[in-house]
């Protein structure tokens, strides 16, 4: 059966002549559709516009030729895909670019705050602990290691370090004791 013919009695609700429209253009359509979006998707944007088809029947009106109908309106479902498939990727980069922004998180301002108060406490400690310290927190020498390096003995660098550390806590005890 020709396509105008055919296109008539799917028009009239004749149900072999919808079948034989699915059977003559579904692989094609599935085929042309897999060029655009891969086959998971075409064969549901066939099923779909066949669908569509059959619901549609009597309000169908088509100018060309039924064949250009069927690709151009499987064409356009693609594009329509790409598109809402395109706009969700670009939501989703920027709620994930949006989740990695600092200010998501409100203990960053905390932890900035909180750096910045201990390296002001570093910096206040006297010049021979606060070496000692940095040489034992930042550049992880031993005791032993940094007795050598300043020319002192083990028990001065512990001192030191034990000082350091009292001061550090003296200064940053509003940061340390738990908030009710």
């Amino acid at each position: 059966m020709d396509d105008p013919i055919l296109f008539t009695k799917l028009q009239e609700g004749d149900q072999s002549a919808f079948r034989q429209l699915f059977l003559k253009y579904y692989s094609p359509l599935c085929e042309y559709a897999s060029r655009f979006v891969g086959d998971a998707f075409a064969e549901e944007i066939v099923q779909e516009l066949m669908a569509d088809i059959w619901e549609n029947r009597k309000l169908l009106f088509i100018e060309s030729s039924l064949k250009s109908y069927l690709f151009t309106a499987v064409r356009h479902r693609c594009l329509n895909l790409i598109k809402k498939e395109h706009y969700h990727k670009r939501v989703e980069n920027a709620m994930n670019k949006e989740m990695e922004e600092p200010s998501d998180d409100p203990d960053h301002y905390l932890i900035d705050e909180l750096a910045e108060q201990i390296q002001k406490a570093i910096n206040m400690l006297p010049d021979t602990y606060r070496h000692t310290f940095l040489l034992s927190r930042f550049e992880h020498l031993t005791h032993a290691q940094i007795a050598k390096q300043l020319g002192v003995s083990i028990k001065t660098v512990e001192y030191r370090i034990s000082q350091s550390l009292k001061n550090l806590h003296a200064s940053l005890k509003s940061y340390l004791e738990p908030t009710d």
